[in-house]
């Protein structure tokens, strides 16, 4: 008969005897904390959270928030995106777009995201301001789509809030509406929003309330984005636009989708560098201006070189790739471009978004569809409207599944040197205050970067805004 291993263990040992009592005393030592954050509350996680960048600081705060409730960057972006559209409606309304450059470590590439304020097929009947078909909401959730952890609706809230309740105007809202205020006030629905109430422009620190956003933005949240397309909401804002000179339909609402699109690749170093594609050649002009720079060129002279390409591309086509380095007709200047806006996002396991919005002009047409507080863009390809050189850039090393770094710019003509110059600076570890030497005005660059990567080495990272613009930059930490 075998010898029994094991015998009967005696609670009378003093060391089972103390596991015993912390098994039946104990256990509430390892219960939740029920007063802690829970997920999709700010201060749900601790340490190192990552960054966000953007031009607008209530942007950049909501971004940070939303990556302390455990969003991801594309959470994140989501979130800043759609504040941005209360806070600096000038440049990134709902009734604008833009494009986003998205990189995950799991999949170990960059991916662009392009919904810029949609071209209408010829000049709307009756139209006297056409209006851009919206896509700000619809490329946001495609972004959602591609990277997003928490629900969309929760990412809805804190704009929806801002709206309904007021924000303070900031430097540059005030100083975008004091660049327009003579035809901005002339639209009653504009004099509405953007006017005090004597009828002088709102000054940096006044309330901004806007409460047919806020409803806007609440049927977003509780019916979908869809709604805006092809639902009811598409209906009102359609009609709505007839009244404020845009003509837009339905059926154009419903037709305009974001598109998911390979991005420019250029190699530096060890590293893979991705731009926005065509239509967004604001990117091609980055990557062309970035190579510029990698040769030896003034940020000056590759600012010239990288809209001299981007010229060459809306006049003939081709091949974008072969045009970064090609020989293209000196840039004999344009007419003025229109403004934008640009928001970048790092969490902490390396997602990186990096974007850029636009309204294809300062605050679009300058009217908003009356009852639905959205202000509309201006229709690109008719008249005189150009689209803007929407720029962004992100580095990162495909073989590791980890970011290094990522750049975007705005500033019309200057916004694509205000991308590369940053993101060139950073990529050859140089001091963090030349990040923006050179660049010309009026580009404004915002910039995240890891130079030991993340994942990696968090303690290495850093996040910059242009000194010469009013935006917020934010290397989050909480503890």
């Amino acid at each position: 008969m075998g010898r029994r291993l094991a015998r009967k263990a005696s609670a009378s040992h003093p060391a089972l005897a103390a596991l015993a009592a912390l098994a039946l005393t104990g256990c509430s030592a390892f219960a939740p904390d029920p007063n802690a954050p829970q997920p999709g509350q700010a201060g749900f996680v601790r340490g190192f959270l990552g960054g966000a960048v953007s031009d607008d600081p209530r942007a950049a705060l909501v971004a940070r928030n939303t990556l302390s409730a455990g969003g991801s960057a594309a959470d994140a972006a989501v979130a800043g995106g759609l504040m941005l559209a209360v806070t600096q409606p000038s440049r990134a309304a709902l009734g604008g777009g833009g494009a986003c450059l998205l990189f995950a470590p799991r999949r170990a590439e960059a991916e662009a995201i392009l919904f810029l304020p949609g071209a209408r097929e010829a000049t709307p009947p009756g139209a006297d301001r056409p209006a851009a078909v919206p896509m700000l909401a619809r490329g946001l959730f495609a972004l959602h789509a591609r990277g997003g952890v928490r629900p969309f609706e929760e990412l809805i809230a804190p704009a929806e809030q801002a709206a309904r309740f007021g924000v303070e105007v900031s430097r540059a809202l005030a100083a975008d509406i004091a660049a327009v205020a003579g035809p901005l006030m002339a639209d009653p629905g504009a004099a509405a929003v953007f006017a005090g109430p004597g009828g002088q422009p709102l000054a940096a620190g006044a309330t901004l309330v806007q409460p047919d956003l806020g409803t806007t933005l609440g049927s977003l949240r509780t019916a979908g984005v869809g709604d805006l397309h092809q639902g009811a909401l598409a209906r009102r804002v359609a009609e709505a636009s007839l009244a404020a000179g845009g003509g837009l339909t339905v059926a154009e609402m419903r037709a305009s989708v974001p598109r998911i699109a390979a991005p420019l690749i250029l190699r530096s170093g060890n590293d893979s560098v991705a731009f926005l594609p065509p239509p967004a050649d604001g990117g091609l002009a980055t990557a062309a201006a970035f190579t510029a720079l990698a040769a030896g060129a003034t940020p000056d002279a590759a600012a010239l070189r990288g809209v001299a390409v981007a010229r060459a591309w809306r006049e003939r086509g081709g091949d974008p790739m072969a045009l970064v380095t090609a020989q293209v007709p000196a840039d004999q200047g344009w007419p003025v471009l229109p403004a934008s806006t640009s928001l970048v996002v790092v969490d902490r396991d390396g997602m990186a978004v990096s974007c850029a919005f636009t309204m294809n002009n300062l605050f679009g047409t300058g009217r908003v569809a009356p009852g639905t507080g959205i202000l509309l863009a201006a229709a690109p390809g008719i008249g005189q409207v150009q689209p803007p050189l929407l720029s962004a850039a992100i580095a990162f090393n495909a073989p590791l599944r980890t970011f290094r770094a990522a750049s975007a710019g705005s500033g019309q003509h200057a916004a694509p040197i205000a991308a590369a110059a940053p993101l060139a600076q950073a990529l050859r570890n140089a001091p963090q205050d030349a990040a923006f030497a050179g660049v010309p005005n009026p580009g404004r660059g915002n910039l995240m970067a890891c130079p030991r990567y993340l994942p990696g080495d968090p303690n290495s990272c850093y996040s910059l805004t242009d000194p010469r613009g009013m935006g917020l930059a934010i290397g989050a930490v909480d503890r």
